[in-house]
This record gives C-alpha cells, sequence and structure tokens, in this order.
C-alpha cells in the first residue's frame, strides 16, 4: 500500500487512518509547494493534482474521505466501520460526508462573504450545520456512541482545522471532541509525520495553515 502524500494538507486524514488500522504503507512524498503534483506521473494517478493518494495494486484512491472510507470496509478487522447490514451503518455513512458536504461548504459560505441561500444550497446554512454537528457530537464520545469509526477521522481532522484557525467558533462540546481524538495513539503518530519533512517545506517559508487540498 503506498500513499502519496504532502505535510500540512488534507493527507494527515489518511495518514491517520492509516494509523488507526495498522495498515502497512509506504509513503511517497510530492512536494505540492515544488508543483510536483503536476507531473505527469502524479496527474496519471489523479487528474486533479491534489493529495493525498492512495495506491493498493492496480487500486488508486484520489480523495482522503474515500480513502478513509475503503481503507475502514478493506480492512473489517480494524472495527473502524459497521458492517454493511449493520442497523448503524447508515449514521456512519452520512456522518462520514458531513464534513465535506456540509461543514467545509458552509464555512466557506460564512467566511467568504457568501450571501446565505439556505432553500438553495445544499449544506443550508452555517448556523444549521453547526447545530446538527453538536447534536451528532452530544451521542459521544464519538459519532456513533461508544465505538469510534472512520468517521471519525474525516471529522474530527476538519473540527480540528475549523478551531485552529477559527473557521468554527469553539465551544467545550467540539473542544473535548478534538482532544479526545488528539489523545488518541494513531492521531498522535500522524501528527509526529506530518511534523516530520520539514526540509520539503524549509523553501517556502511554510508553518501551519489550513488544509489546502
Amino acid at each position: 500500500m503506498k500513499l502519496h502524500w504532502c505535510p500540512r494538507t488534507r493527507s494527515l486524514r489518511a495518514l491517520w487512518m492509516l494509523e488507526e488500522a495498522g495498515a502497512a504503507y509506504e509513503r511517497v512524498l510530492v512536494d505540492i509547494h515544488a508543483g510536483e503534483q503536476r507531473d505527469p506521473a502524479f496527474l496519471a494517478l489523479n487528474p486533479m493534482a491534489k493529495v493525498p493518494v492512495l495506491e493498493q495494486g492496480s487500486i488508486v484512491i484520489a480523495d482522503s474521505t474515500a480513502i478513509c472510507a475503503w481503507l475502514a470496509d478493506r480492512m473489517p478487522e480494524a472495527g473502524l466501520a459497521p458492517p454493511l447490514n449493520h442497523t448503524d451503518r447508515g449514521r456512519y455513512l452520512q456522518w462520514l460526508i458531513f464534513p465535506s458536504a456540509y461543514i467545509e461548504p458552509a464555512m466557506v459560505e460564512r467566511h467568504g462573504g457568501w450571501q446565505g441561500n439556505p432553500q438553495a444550497y445544499g449544506w443550508g446554512d452555517f448556523d444549521r450545520v453547526m447545530a446538527t454537528l453538536d447534536a451528532g457530537l452530544a451521542q459521544g464520545p464519538w459519532l456513533l456512541g461508544q465505538q469510534f469509526s472512520a468517521a471519525d477521522v474525516v471529522l474530527g481532522s476538519a473540527l480540528r482545522w475549523g478551531l485552529l484557525f477559527g473557521l468554527i467558533p469553539g465551544t467545550p462540546l467540539r473542544s473535548d471532541y478534538v482532544r479526545r481524538c488528539e489523545a488518541r495513539p494513531a492521531l498522535q503518530r500522524a501528527l509526529a509525520i506530518d511534523a516530520g519533512p520539514e526540509e520539503a517545506l524549509a523553501s517556502t517559508g511554510a508553518g501551519p495553515r489550513p488544509p489546502r487540498n
């Protein structure tokens, strides 16, 4: 299994998921600041020129949420997704896509100066997204109650960045959830990996930033 990645991007989500799953994988650094994501060999994997990309034999997955979903189903022994016919499967899938379908566009709406149009926008509006998020977090400690899942990897990574950069208002409920995520050994290992290749970013003066890919 091979992960094409770059620090300070949504690659952290894939790293975290790989560590949670206990997968054996190889990391291939893609320096997006030097434009390596536009190399023909990488574009053959992902024409969108974005990281992360996961390869497993002939299988190529070029989206961080899709990587999490695939790994959870590919490695059921890790217990990171309810089985297909489990009563929690629907709730799991809804939370798995909630960050990309609702939280991220709502943040862009709120901080990008868009004129709100809850009837037209698929996510409704920022306040409704936050209220729905809080209702889910209140079922804790995890989105499926006592069971940690890939949905927590996806949501936890998005909420962590949103709070860090002030894109999501901090509340005790949200902050406590992120602290539980950060206490997980798998996320600690992923953060250490993500912070490691500083030489890849030295020429850009890059520091902490919202994920770009």
